[in-house]
């Protein structure tokens, strides 16, 4: 395989949100935020977890009023018997001073607090409720991330940016002192934050839009400007393909530069869609780009006139969804599983070479081929499947390769009672 260039991080400093670090070296962080409507715990709860087991290290709740705070201690617990340690971060707009002076229990629970700027109070309100927010999470001990938001940006800021502007000689064009208003916010809050007592290293920093030209200007800047861990996310990235094609679009050129601590891939789901798919573009992000590892990947070819049976497209879907629901038990069992690189190949033209270079390969007959399939093992032909049970056959050989290469024990050809049960529901 050709050797990959490591990605240089931009320099931030280290801080801890429960259990987890973002920034310094640490990995960058995935993150999430549920939903559901925070005063139903039963339903919080089971979201929460479902993201946690989906790979989202921190997950945000809404914290927008009395009930709702109420609620976040009672969650935390139920999550802590349940064994599910994913720590929480409180969303507060408007009332967030208010809510965490009211509700200490809710305040301690919170591993994170998010405050944004823009919405903590106007005029001579927003300087006190900002600092009664900043004191509650000194004395609670914990860190802030001030998350400013182009759709609730401090107006008071950006008007006097807009004038002092308009007086140059040369003034920059409005969409200019719109990303400057959003870094100098973020920038000024983080430091009236420390001026009231909180420390450098208990702070996280966001300037979130939903543009992917601005985002990348802004962050860069902010960067450029500070040692503050960032919080990438294109906000209200959209639906379906949209969300998933802009949230990379922007994340991925911040990435490779470097820039980014901890993201959230802010896609909006379809009606009743599945929450847990914002976290795994977050990690297919991650993941293709080299910055860390959360599933076996699965190469597979497109298809063209070569391929006109769907069979490699049906048995890399089943494959990918079959490990991907084999992740939560082979994670504790087989350390570094995660790194393995799967091929499902639809021809002879690159499924013997594709093969070859994955840790697991098989190379499907394309039309008028003969009817037969090679797999590869660590660039070695193994084995030729055919007939009607290739799928199983090649499951059955991923699941052997996973418990020798990553468990040390001896391959059977055969899947454990537990394993065939997902391949088979995988291959329903």
């Amino acid at each position: 395989m050709m050797e990959r260039s490591a990605i240089a991080r931009h320099p931030t400093r280290p801080v801890r949100v429960g259990d987890v670090v973002i920034g310094g070296t640490a990995p960058i962080v995935v993150q999430s935020m549920t939903n559901t409507d925070t005063v139903d715990i039963a339903a919080t709860v089971a979201q929460i977890q479902a993201l946690a087991v989906a790979g989202s290290e921190l997950v945000r709740v809404t914290v927008n009023t009395a009930k709702a705070a109420a609620a976040v201690c009672a969650i935390r617990a139920t999550l802590d018997r349940a064994n599910c340690a994913v720590p929480l971060i409180g969303d507060f707009h408007f009332n967030g001073h208010k809510l965490l002076a009211d509700h200490p229990d809710c305040a301690q629970a919170l591993a994170k607090y998010r405050i944004n700027p823009g919405n903590v109070g106007k005029g001579s309100k927003r300087d006190p409720q900002f600092a009664m927010m900043i004191e509650q999470a000194l004395r609670y001990d914990k860190p802030v991330r001030i998350g400013v938001n182009w759709g609730s940006l401090d107006q008071a800021l950006l008007a006097r940016l807009m004038d002092e502007n308009a007086k140059r000689a040369t003034p920059d064009s409005a969409d200019a002192v719109m990303r400057e208003a959003l870094i100098a916010s973020a920038l000024g809050s983080a430091r009236q934050a420390e001026d009231i007592g909180l420390p450098h290293e208990r702070i996280l920093l966001s300037c979130k839009v939903s543009n992917v030209q601005d985002l990348i200007i802004v962050y860069r800047e902010l960067a450029r400007r500070s040692d503050y861990p960032l919080h990438l996310g294109l906000t209200e990235a959209g639906m379906g393909s949209k969300g998933v094609v802009a949230s990379t679009g922007a994340l991925a050129v911040l990435l490779q530069e470097g820039i980014g601590d901890t993201i959230r891939v802010s896609l909006t789901p379809e009606p009743n869609g599945d929450r847990t798919k914002e976290v795994q573009v977050a990690q297919e992000i991650l993941q293709t780009m080299g910055l860390r590892s959360f599933a076996p990947m699965v190469t597979a070819c497109p298809g063209c006139g070569r391929t006109t049976s769907t069979y490699f497209q049906e048995l890399a879907g089943r494959i990918q969804i079959y490990l991907r629901a084999s992740m939560s038990a082979w994670r504790a069992q087989y350390p570094g599983v995660e790194t393995m690189q799967v091929a499902v190949m639809g021809c002879v033209v690159n499924g013997p070479g594709e093969s070859k270079l994955a840790n697991i390969g098989i190379s499907l007959p394309g039309t008028g081929e003969i009817p037969v399939a090679p797999v590869f093992v660590d660039g070695q032909k193994t084995a030729t499947l055919k007939g009607d049970r290739i799928a199983e056959e090649f499951i059955a050989i991923v699941t052997d390769y996973v418990r020798a290469t990553y468990g040390g024990e001896p391959a059977t050809s055969n899947l454990r009672p537990a394993a065939k049960s997902i391949a088979l529901k995988a291959l329903a």
